[in-house]
C-alpha cells in the first residue's frame, strides 16, 4: 500500500509538471549585480508600465541576483532595480509582446557611500516583516534588540514562546527546532539558553520564524526558529565586538568577538563568546491535603543562587575547490561551568498550626562541555541548476553534576527531634550522536523544482544517577533511588518536495518520510534481576503543503498545512528518581512517546502591513506534567506523561502603525480557544480555556541620534495541561545611539521595569491541591556595546545545515 501511494504521489508531480510544460507564459528574466559584480540578494526589481510609470509587479531577487516576471500583459516597460544604500538602476525602455520572453542586460547597482548604506538599514528596514509561512525578525531595525541577546529577541518576537525555563516553542506548547545559519548547535536546555544568550543581537542579520514548515526540515512540531547570522557582499575581513554588562541583583557580564576572511579560493570565519551570570530563583509552592479528616499544609519555600561561567566558540572554513563547487569544515563548543547554592524549607501545618520545620541545603557543582564537528559539501550538478549537498555532523556532550545535601529536621519549638540526613547525588551523562544529511535540488522548466533528500541520525545517551546517605562517614548507595539508563536512538529519514509557481499562485507540496527505532535499558547494580527494557519502533509520514495567492498589490492569501512530531528531551526518559525533599521528588519517564500535531492556517495580508491569520493545531499524546500524590505518606512525585489530546483554534493579528516621523509602533494580539482531554488512565480530566496574549513596541526617534523604544507584554489567564496560570505581564524599555562615525552602537536597557513577570499557577485535580509562585530575577539594568572593523561588506562564510538539529536540541539539561 505505501509503495501504491508513493509511486501515486509521483506520478501527480509529474503531470503537474507536463501540464505546466505546456502551457505557454510570458516571461521577463533579469539579474541585478553590485558595482562588485556580486548578486545583489537584497535588491528589488520593480516593473513600470509606460508611459504612466504605474507598478505593474515587483519581486525580490534571488541568493544569485536573478528575479522573473510571469502572464505580463503586453506593452512597454521599464525595469527599476532598488537595494538599500545603492543609487536606483533603470534598464531602457522595452516592449513586452504576447507569449514572447525578454532577457534584460544585467544591471548594476552602484552605493551611495559605506556610511549611507549603514545607516539606511538601520533606520527603513522593519522590525518585523510576515510573510506566508514564516515572520521575520530584523534586529538591527530595532533599537533594544540589537543590544540583545538573540534568547532576549525571541522572548518578545511575535508568536514566540519562552517559559521560565528557557524553552522556546513557535508552534502550540512542544520545543521548537533551533538553527543558527542552519547549522547544528549541537546544545539545548541551559546549553542551548547559553548559546543563545551569548550570540548577540548586532551580529544576527535576521531571525525566520516558520511556522510553515517544510519537509527538508526534521518534522518538528514546535516550528522552527533559523538565526541568520550577518553576512557581507566583497572580498577582504571584517568583524564584530560586543561588550556589555548588567545588574540585577547580581552581576551580568558578557564579551565576545566574530570575523569572517574571505579570499577566492577560502573563507574563514569564526566567533568566541564569554558570559559570567549570577542570579537567583525563587520558587514557592503551598500544597494542601485532606486525609482522615486532618488538614494539612506542606508549604514549600525554594531559594537558588547560581553563578554561571561560559565559554563558546565556533570555527570553520569554506575551500571553493572548483567554480560551484565547495568543501567546508566546522567546529563548535560550548564549555558551561556552574556552581548553585539552594536553600528548600518545608513549613508543615496540620489544622493551620505549624508542626515542624524541614531544611534542604545543598551545594551543586555543573559542568557541561559540548563539542560538534562537521563536514559538509556543496556542489552544482550541471548548466540546468541541478544541485546537491551533503553533510555528516558529530556531537558529544558530556555533564558531570556533583551535590551535597544536608537535612534538617526541627519541631515547630525548633529543636532538633532526628539527626542531619546527608545525601550524595552523583548524576555524569554522556550523549553521543552522528548524523548524515544528503539533498537534492532539480529546476523542472523555469517555475518549479523538485527537492528530495535522505537523513540518517544514531544517538547514544549514557546515564547514571548515584545516589545514598551518608552511614559511618561514607556514603553509601541507595538501590531505590540510583540507577544505570542507557538509550539509544536510530532515526532514518527521507523527503521529496515540489515547488511551482501557476500564474498568480505558488504551491509547495511535500512529504517526509521517518523511521524510528529505539530503546531504554535501565540497570540496578545493587539489583542485577531489576533490568528493564523499553523498545519502541515507528515510522511516519510528514506531509506539508503551502498555497499562496498574489490577489493584487493590496491583498494576498496563503494557506498551509503542517504535520509534525516533538519526541522527548533525552533527559525525561531517564527513569531516575530525583530528591527534592523528603516529600518531594522528580521522577522521568522511560515510556514517554512522541506527540504528533496537525497544524492548519490561513493568512490575509493587505497592504503587506495587516496581517491577520486564522489557525488550528491537534495535538495526540501532548505531554505535560502529572503529580501523582500519596495522601498517607504526604509525598508527591511530579513527572511528565503523554496525558492526551489538546486542541486549539485561534485568530492572530499583527500590523505596524506609523503615527508620525518620529513615533512607529507594532501591535500583536493573539486569541485562541484551548482544550485539553485526559486518556482514561489519567482520569476525566475534560476542561477548555481561552488564551490572549497582547504585544506592542512603540519606537521613537529623539533628535538626529538618539532613539528610544518600549516594550509590553500581557497574557490572559489561560490553562496549561492540568496547571491553571493567572495572567502574565511585563514592561521593557530601552535607548540607542550610534557612536564612532556609526561604526559603533551603545544601548542602555531596563527589563521588567516593574518587576512583575513571574509565573502564578495551581492545580486542582483529583487530590492534589497545589499552587505555585515561580519569580527570577528578570529586572535587569543593561549596558552594550558593539563595534564593527575591517570590510563591512565581506560576503561571509557559507550556510550549511548540519542535520543533526533536531536531535542536539533534545540534550536536555536539567
Amino acid at each position: 500500500m505505501k509503495f501504491k501511494n508513493g509511486c501515486l504521489l509521483i506520478a501527480f508531480l509529474v503531470c503537474i509538471n507536463f501540464c505546466f510544460a505546456q502551457t505557454g507564459i510570458t516571461f521577463i528574466r533579469g539579474i541585478v549585480l553590485t558595482q562588485s559584480n556580486q548578486p545583489a540578494d537584497a535588491a528589488t526589481a520593480i516593473l513600470l508600465h509606460l508611459p504612466d510609470s504605474t507598478i505593474a509587479t515587483s519581486a525580490f531577487v534571488d541568493a544569485k541576483g536573478a528575479f522573473q516576471f510571469t502572464n505580463i500583459k503586453p506593452g512597454k516597460y521599464v525595469l527599476l532595480a532598488t537595494m538599500l544604500g545603492y543609487k536606483r538602476a533603470y534598464t531602457p525602455e522595452f516592449e513586452l509582446a504576447t507569449g514572447k520572453t525578454v532577457s534584460l542586460t544585467p544591471l548594476q547597482l552602484s552605493p551611495i557611500s559605506t556610511q549611507l548604506r549603514e545607516v539606511a538599514v538601520v533606520a527603513r528596514k522593519a522590525y518585523v516583516e510576515v510573510k506566508p509561512g514564516k515572520t521575520v525578525i530584523n534586529p538591527s531595525a530595532s533599537i533594544i534588540a540589537d543590544g540583545q541577546s538573540a534568547l532576549d529577541i525571541l522572548r518578545q518576537s511575535p508568536g514566540v514562546r519562552v517559559d521560565n525555563n528557557d524553552a522556546i516553542s513557535v508552534s502550540g506548547r512542544q520545543d521548537a527546532l533551533i538553527l543558527i545559519d542552519g547549522k547544528a548547535t549541537n546544545l539545548s536546555g541551559a546549553d542551548l539558553a547559553a548559546l543563545l544568550k551569548s550570540t548577540q543581537g548586532s551580529n544576527i542579520d535576521r531571525m525566520e520564524i516558520i511556522t510553515g514548515g517544510s519537509p527538508k526540515y526534521d518534522a518538528a512540531a514546535g516550528g522552527i526558529v533559523n538565526i541568520i547570522l550577518k553576512k557581507g557582499k566583497n572580498l577582504g575581513t571584517n568583524g564584530t565586538i560586543n561588550l556589555g554588562a548588567g545588574y540585577g541583583r547580581y552581576y551580568k557580564g558578557n564579551s565576545g568577538i566574530s570575523f569572517n576572511s574571505r579570499t577566492k579560493y577560502y573563507n574563514i570565519f569564526g566567533n568566541y563568546n564569554f558570559i559570567a551570570n549570577k542570579s537567583y530563583k525563587n520558587f514557592n509552592t503551598i500544597r494542601g491535603i485532606d486525609y482522615n479528616g486532618l488538614q494539612s499544609q506542606y508549604n514549600t519555600m525554594y531559594r537558588s543562587t547560581s553563578e554561571t561561567f561560559t565559554n563558546n566558540f565556533r570555527l570553520g572554513t569554506d575551500f571553493y575547490i572548483a567554480n560551484g563547487h565547495t568543501l567546508g569544515f566546522l567546529v563548535s563548543g560550548n564549555i558551561n561551568n556552574a556552581t548553585f547554592d539552594k536553600r528548600n524549607t518545608l513549613s508543615i501545618l496540620n489544622q493551620g498550626t505549624l508542626d515542624s520545620t524541614l531544611r534542604a541545603n545543598s551545594a551543586l557543582d555543573r559542568d557541561i562541555h559540548t563539542f560538534t564537528y562537521n563536514a559538509n559539501y556543496t556542489g552544482k550538478l550541471d548548466s540546468a541548476g541541478r544541485t546537491i549537498a551533503a553533510n555528516v555532523t558529530y556531537t558529544r556532550n558530556s555533564r558531570s553534576s556533583d551535590e551535597y545535601i544536608n537535612n534538617t529536621f526541627n519541631n515547630a519549638g525548633g529543636s532538633q527531634y532526628r539527626d542531619p540526613l546527608l545525601l550524595q547525588n552523583l548524576s555524569p551523562t554522556k550523549v553521543n550522536i552522528w548524523s548524515a544529511l544528503l539533498d537534492y535540488s532539480n529546476p523542472l522548466g523555469k517555475n518549479s523544482k523538485f527537492d528530495a533528500g535522505l537523513k540518517f541520525s544514531t544517538t547514544k545517551t549514557d546515564n547514571n544517577l548515584i545516589f545514598g546517605p551518608l552511614v559511618n562517614n561514607v556514603y553509601t548507595i541507595d538501590a531505590t533511588f540510583s540507577n544505570h539508563f542507557v538509550y539509544t536512538e536510530k532515526i532514518a529519514a527521507g523527503y521529496i518536495n515540489y515547488s511551482g509557481k501557476f500564474g498568480k499562485t505558488d504551491i509547495n507540496i511535500g512529504v517526509r518520510g521517518e523511521h524510528t527505532d529505539s530503546r531504554g535499558d535501565s540497570y540496578r547494580e545493587q539489583l542485577p534481576d531489576d533490568h528493564r527494557i523499553t523498545p519502541n519502533n515507528y515510522f511516519n509520514l510528514f506531509p506539508t503543503l503551502q498555497i499562496e495567492y498574489h490577489q493584487n498589490d493590496k491583498n494576498d492569501y496563503s494557506l498551509n498545512f503542517t504535520r509534525g512530531i516533538a519526541r522527548p528531551v533525552y533527559d525525561k526518559l531517564n527513569p531516575f528518581l530525583s530528591f527534592i525533599d523528603v516529600y518531594t521528588y522528580q521522577a522521568g519517564n522511560a515510556y514517554l512517546l512522541p506527540v504528533y500535531t496537525n497544524t492548519i492556517s490561513l493568512m490575509h495580508t493587505y497592504n503587506q502591513q495587516l496581517n491577520t491569520k486564522v489557525y488550528a493545531t491537534f495535538a495526540t499524546g501532548a505531554a505535560f506534567p502529572f503529580y501523582q500524590q500519596n495522601d498517607a505518606t504526604k509525598v508527591v512525585i511530579n513527572t511528565d506523561v503523554n496525558l492526551g489530546r489538546m486542541h486549539t483554534i485561534g485568530i492572530n493579528i499583527n500590523t505596524p502603525i506609523r503615527f508620525t516621523n518620529w513615533w512607529e509602533s507594532n501591535y500583536e494580539v493573539d486569541a485562541s480557544y484551548q482544550r485539553y482531554i485526559a486518556d482514561a488512565k489519567y482520569g476525566d480530566f475534560d476542561r477548555s480555556t481561552s488564551d490572549v496574549w497582547i504585544t506592542t513596541t512603540q519606537t521613537f526617534k529623539l533628535g538626529s541620534k538618539l532613539s528610544a523604544e518600549l516594550y509590553g507584554f500581557y497574557e490572559t489567564p489561560t490553562i496549561y495541561g492540568i496547571n491553571n496560570f493567572k495572567s502574565a505581564y511585563y514592561a521593557n524599555a530601552g535607548l540607542s545611539m550610534p557612536v564612532l562615525n556609526k561604526l559603533g552602537k551603545l544601548s542602555l536597557s531596563v527589563t521588567d521595569i516593574f518587576k512583575t513577570r513571574r509565573d502564578r499557577a495551581y492545580t486542582t485535580y483529583q487530590n492534589l491541591n497545589r499552587a505555585t509562585v515561580d519569580w527570577r530575577e528578570y529586572r535587569i539594568v543593561s549596558l552594550s556595546f558593539s563595534y564593527r572593523f575591517g570590510n563591512t561588506s565581506v560576503k561571509g562564510a557559507a550556510r550549511h545545515s548540519t542535520g543533526s538539529e533536531e536531535e542536539q536540541k533534545r540534550i536536555g539539561v536539567n
